[in-house]
């Protein structure tokens, strides 16, 4: 080390530190500016109790100090080092993984600074990093994302390999494969946006992300992070507030079915429960509920977990069990609100759930979800739980079984012949047979993913009847109820996805990827 660093280590009481024996693998990379590092020649070391420790050569410099602390939110303190070696250890950091990203293709829409916003403000995620290719590299990932309509984001890493992966209408697919030695640079960068912990590692944690895309679209991205053997998976799910309010008129309802769920919706009183697996679109069944129901003469409350859409005049909790905030203790405090309509975000327990009946049977409208297959299992979950068959009986005015289907791509689908045998097999009708059905099958091309483009919704409708009541009465189970509502005109999931096979919106193995083959009804 030269003399002119032990003056300086005099004079100033700055450290020294001999930068040959640095692990690159201990440096704050989510705090490295590539920017900085090549206009100042100095590189963070570490970051420790709100300072973050630069080498440097000339520790008296104190414009280099500012700006890292203007750049990082922390407080910059200068450690000694070798100027000779301090250079190989900068170029050998900037000819690092830096290159392997391959930007040089990137879409240039000013995708090194997007636009966040926090708490009600807007603000630039840290400048700091805004010319660095791993930013970049993300910004041009989250909007890909949002044009190609993905749900969720996948960050995934392994022991050699790194893997990126879009699910898009309901399927995960892989977008991206960047070297494994980045994992911890792509989960520090998301984590910063998140306003996580960066230096947690070791718990799950959750944050969220608002991306402004415009003066009147934001999307928001609610973030997840969960330790693995090879480091953090991070999912991401695209919460999109203008695609939830949907007109119900495309969401795949037939014309029977739409007529049940609106005239549910208009009745005072009285529970609507949406059921099916988690991504069944469940969330968007009932936001466009709400959206119709929403008008200046009701008031709404609605209680979530988390809010994954803003509704503009619907009043949402968010829930927060830690605080005691459950879906039970926001129903109580609906109930002192004088609320017209009021939606749980899930039953979960007996508690919730006697508490959402009661408020059925005494004048509002309540709407919620369960996790169960089929309508009829709805009906013995509830039952199950404890709640009184009379007053499941008297409360529940309709339940929604769902699950989304692909559409076919209408630019590349393909005629599917199949003989009548296959057909009866997979449960047409004679009637649907006879008529000389034209099935469609996926093919894919430039305009698709697969041969499929866009969902739509695959439902079972189950309207509260006396016959029904009776059954629920006399204790009857998950199989006999469902016969009992077939009889009175239900139509079973799987019977509804195949009207929407004949009509060639949907492929016939895309309803047997997502409701029983078995299921005939």
């Amino acid at each position: 080390m030269d003399g002119h660093c032990y003056q300086q280590a005099r004079d100033l009481g700055a450290p020294l530190f001999d930068i040959r024996h640095l692990n690159p693998d201990t440096l704050p990379v989510e705090l490295i500016s590539q920017k900085l590092v090549e206009r100042h020649r100095c590189l963070p070391l570490s970051c420790r109790g709100g300072q973050l420790f630069i080498a440097t050569c000339d520790a008296a410099n104190l414009t280099v100090l500012e700006d890292f602390e203007f750049n990082t939110g922390l407080r910059a303190v200068p450690v000694l080092v070798d100027v000779s070696a301090l250079e190989q250890v900068i170029e050998q950091f900037l000819e690092s993984d830096f290159d392997a990203l391959e930007l040089t293709e990137l879409d240039e829409q000013n995708l090194g600074s997007i636009e966040v916003e926090e708490q009600g403000e807007e603000r630039d995620v840290p400048p700091a990093a805004d010319d660095a290719p791993i930013v970049i590299y993300i910004n041009k990932l989250l909007t890909d994302a949002i044009k190609r309509g993905a749900s969720d984001l996948h960050f995934e890493p392994f022991e050699a390999s790194y893997r990126i992966r879009f699910r898009i209408d309901g399927v995960l697919h892989t977008v991206s494969s960047p070297p494994a030695n980045l994992a911890s640079r792509i989960s520090a960068r998301l984590k910063v946006m998140s306003k996580l912990d960066i230096a947690e590692r070791r718990l799950p944690q959750d944050g969220r992300i608002k991306l402004r895309l415009g003066p009147k679209r934001a999307i928001d991205f609610r973030v997840s992070t969960l330790p693995t053997l090879f480091g953090e998976k991070i999912v991401m799910r695209i919460l999109d507030g203008s695609a939830a309010l949907l007109n119900i008129d495309v969401l795949g309802y037939h014309p029977p079915q739409k007529a049940l769920y609106l005239g549910a919706l208009q009745r005072p009183q009285g529970m609507i429960l949406v059921t099916g697996p988690t991504g069944s679109g469940k969330t968007v069944s009932l936001y466009t509920g709400l959206n119709i129901l929403n008008t200046e003469q009701r008031n709404i409350s609605t209680a979530e977990d988390p809010v994954e859409i803003n509704l503009p005049g619907i009043n949402q909790v968010q829930i927060n069990n830690r605080a005691g905030l459950t879906f039970a203790a926001a129903l109580r405090a609906f109930l002192r609100q004088d609320p017209d309509v009021v939606m749980v975000g899930e039953i979960r327990d007996l508690e919730t759930a006697e508490i959402a009946i009661k408020a059925a049977q005494t004048g509002h409208l309540v709407l919620s979800t369960l996790h169960t297959n089929s309508a009829a299992e709805t009906l013995t979950r509830l039952l199950n739980m404890g709640v009184p068959a009379y007053n499941i009986a008297a409360s529940v005015s309709l339940i929604i079984a769902q699950r989304l289907a692909r559409r076919l791509c209408r630019h590349c689908k393909q005629p599917e012949p199949l003989t009548a045998e296959a057909l009866e097999k997979a449960g047409f009708s004679d009637a649907q047979i006879a008529s000389g059905l034209t099935l469609y099958r996926a093919k894919g091309c430039e305009h698709c993913t697969g041969g499929y483009k866009g969902r739509l919704g695959v439902y079972e409708l189950l309207p509260m009847s006396p016959p029904l009541a009776e059954l629920i009465m006399a204790n009857g189970n998950s199989l006999e109820l469902a016969q009992v509502a077939i009889e009175s005109g239900m139509v079973p999931l799987r019977r509804s996805g195949l009207t929407q096979v004949a009509a060639g919106i949907t492929s016939l193995a895309e309803i047997n990827r997502i409701t029983d083959w078995e299921a005939q009804g």
